[in-house]
């Protein structure tokens, strides 16, 4: 118990590094929660810069992989903390404490985190990502299917040693993310959800 709460503490920290808010302050001195969407991940800030939000993304990725790689490093062969490092992660982008929490969705966190893990089932999910985005135009709900599918593709493609707690870390990292869409969610089923442009007209 001792060392997930460990794992679970400094994982929620580098998770709750908001990279996407941090870089819009300081190259526009603006709040990225006060435009678009207001969420502080990678889709809402390449509204206001496209380098700043691709970058947004490597630097979220990022973080969860490297919340998975120390745990790897302190406690080898451990599969639960190596997936409650991934769900912590997560859950500080969800929920960062330094921006009063309220974050991302979680999405590139979790894909840095898992591809760690999972290789071939993040692999898998990057090409169904971006085909369903190429055949919608609509990034929530690409991410929302291909995150749905997360376990099951895991269970199917990756030889994981599937513990009761690596499953469970696994199920609560789709539902986190999938409930974060709820907004998302409901703009979809209102057919009010703004489909992603390319570029800027």
């Amino acid at each position: 118990m001792t060392n997930l709460l460990l794992v679970a503490a400094y994982s929620y920290l580098l998770g709750s590094i908001s990279f996407g808010y941090l870089l819009v302050r300081i190259f526009y001195g603006r709040d990225i929660r006060e435009t678009g969407s207001g969420n502080i991940g990678a889709t809402n800030v390449s509204r206001t810069s496209p380098a700043l939000g691709a970058t947004t993304l490597v630097l979220d990725a990022l973080k969860g992989a490297l919340a998975v790689a120390l745990t790897r490093t302190l406690f080898p062969a451990r599969t639960v903390l190596l997936t409650a490092a991934a769900f912590f992660a997560i859950v500080g982008h969800v929920f960062p404490i330094w921006l009063n929490f309220r974050g991302g969705k979680g999405v590139a966190t979790g894909l840095g985190a898992f591809l760690l893990l999972l290789p071939k089932t993040v692999a898998i999910m990057i090409a169904m990502f971006a085909a369903l985005l190429l055949a919608f135009r609509y990034v929530s709900l690409a991410s929302i299917l291909t995150v749905a599918f997360f376990p099951l593709i895991a269970w199917v493609f990756d030889s994981y040693p599937y513990a009761p707690g690596t499953v469970f870390f696994l199920a609560a990292s789709s539902l986190l993310i999938i409930c974060r869409h709820h907004e998302n969610i409901r703009r979809l089923w209102g057919h009010t959800e703004p489909r992603f442009q390319w570029r800027k007209r």
